[in-house]
């Protein structure tokens, strides 16, 4: 279909199939979407997820909500999509079933692992952050180079759920106060603070080194969250990301091991990056080995909220016996046949470490991004409108990997404040006068103090700071405020 190209972010509604056929006058079927994870993560009046937010927003759109797979729907109306919501799928062998003849034209998918051989002609959105499992051919896997149908996810919807949960890992055991034991001795009346404190000495995070591996949505937020805790917070990404880095105040680091070198924690936020169909591995699968665990501090803290493959587990197992690594936490799939109750997936091979280390490694089964209702509804909804986009407009939103003929890419498209600072912001806000204003006037008023406090002489200056200092930290507050309130931060978004 040959429609004319827009800028990115465009917010313009996309069209219906039906509207898209007046305005194109061009004859178009349905097509077939397979929803094969939950778009909702609160309980409806049956005691089941509820997708009725996520329902409703199809239909608005003017698709049909299937809750069966199409090989039950019957007869479909022809010029509308329609999507078909089976939550239950998880196993190889029920996604070949299901997915393995086209049997649908495109896919949602949150956790679950979409194989090489199932076919999906339009393309495929992976709700969050990463496409790791996203295997289908029809967009060459999980990183989206090659293929006939667009890759794409809903990056920054669960960012600050995931990161959150990081922290949540850490604060857990830094600092290591034994907060329980405590507790329980306080309730009995068998503690005397003046004289049995001193028996519980601790450390605070403020001054530990925080080595992030990744600037993405999620390795930004957490990097930032650590730095709100005091943390001297070093991220290793691309060189071309150094300029923003350093910007918000982060250091810099080239490489996985100069950035944990001396480090007291250790996040990964890196995705699992390109599938190599020669060897079947990942190109990040395994990149936190020996080399990187040997230059942590001793008693270090290791949080892989990202992808299971990302650390060796014999490495880990190393890093455990020495006591470089104090403790652990992985968040990775685990999946169980119900026939056999044979457990597979990227948190397998941590099983056994878990029962040798017990209380110093805590596995998650994949849910930090996966903490909220609204995040999960936010994300399907944008998942359902990337599809209309991809499947009516041929225009593609937040693509992985390359683009395939045909198609617009149309850039990312995030939720306010995460990632950095889109164009688009800054041309929304100018419309909203006050605003600028409040931002213009802000702004000259700390200017105009450090250039009046610059060209006075030396006897001046401690006059004009005393007299000028309530309008100046007024106005920076003001500022930071607004800038803050705004999402006037980070890196610049294109």
């Amino acid at each position: 279909m040959d429609v004319p190209a827009r800028r990115p972010n465009d917010d313009r509604p996309a069209l219906t199939l039906l509207n898209a056929q007046k305005k194109y006058g061009k004859s178009m079927n349905s097509a077939n979407v397979l929803i094969c994870d939950l778009v909702g993560l609160r309980f409806d009046a049956l005691g089941s997820p509820d997708f009725s937010c996520t329902k409703a927003h199809i239909e608005a759109r003017g698709g049909v909500f299937h809750e069966t797979g199409v090989e039950k729907a019957g007869l479909l109306e022809p010029g509308r999509l329609h999507f078909f919501y089976q939550p239950n799928l998880s196993t190889r062998e029920e996604l070949l079933a299901a997915a393995g003849d086209g049997q649908y034209d495109a896919v949602i998918a949150a956790a679950t692992f979409i194989p090489l051989e199932t076919k999906f002609r339009l393309g495929g959105v992976r709700i969050g952050t990463g496409t790791g499992n996203m295997g289908s051919a029809s967009w060459g896997s999980g990183g989206g180079d090659g293929g006939e149908a667009p890759l794409m996810n809903t990056p920054g919807i669960n960012s600050r759920a995931t990161a959150q949960m990081a922290i949540k890992a850490l604060l857990k055991v830094r600092p290591d106060l034994p907060v329980e034991e405590l507790h329980n001795l306080v309730v009995a009346g068998d503690f005397d603070t003046g004289k049995q404190l001193w028996r519980y000495p601790t450390e605070k995070l403020e001054g530990k080194r925080l080595a992030v591996i990744g600037y993405g949505n999620i390795g930004r937020e957490l990097a930032k969250l650590g730095q709100a805790f005091g943390m001297h917070v070093v991220v290793h990404a691309r060189s071309r990301h150094r300029k923003w880095i350093e910007l918000e105040g982060f250091e810099y680091a080239a490489s996985v091991v100069e950035a944990t070198r001396g480090a007291d924690v250790l996040s990964i936020h890196v995705g699992l990056g390109a599938l190599d169909r020669t060897t079947g591995l990942y190109a990040n699968a395994g990149m936190i080995g020996d080399d990187v665990l040997a230059v942590l501090n001793q008693h270090a803290v290791l949080i892989n909220y990202d992808r299971g493959e990302l650390v060796d587990g014999r490495a880990l197992e190393r890093a455990f016996d020495s006591g470089r690594v104090a403790h652990a936490s992985i968040d990775a799939d685990l999946f169980k046949d119900a026939a056999t109750g044979v457990v597979s997936g990227p948190m397998q091979p941590y099983l056994a470490l878990a029962r040798k280390y017990r209380d110093r490694l805590e596995l998650l089964p994949h849910v930090a991004a996966d903490t909220d209702h609204p995040s999960r509804v936010a994300g399907a909804r944008q998942a359902v409108d990337q599809i209309y986009a991809a499947v009516i407009e041929r225009r593609v939103h937040n693509l992985k990997g390359t683009l395939p003929p045909g198609y617009v890419d149309m850039g990312s498209k995030v939720p306010a404040s995460i990632g950095g600072i889109h164009v688009s912001q800054l041309t929304a806000i100018a419309d909203d006068q006050a605003t600028v204003m409040a931002l213009a006037k802000s702004s000259a008023d700390v200017a105009s103090f450090w250039e009046r406090l610059s060209r006075s002489s030396v006897e001046e200056r401690h006059a004009l700071a005393s007299t000028q200092s309530e309008i100046f930290v007024e106005s920076v507050n003001k500022l930071t405020a607004l800038l803050k309130f705004h999402g006037l931060s980070g890196p610049l978004i294109t």
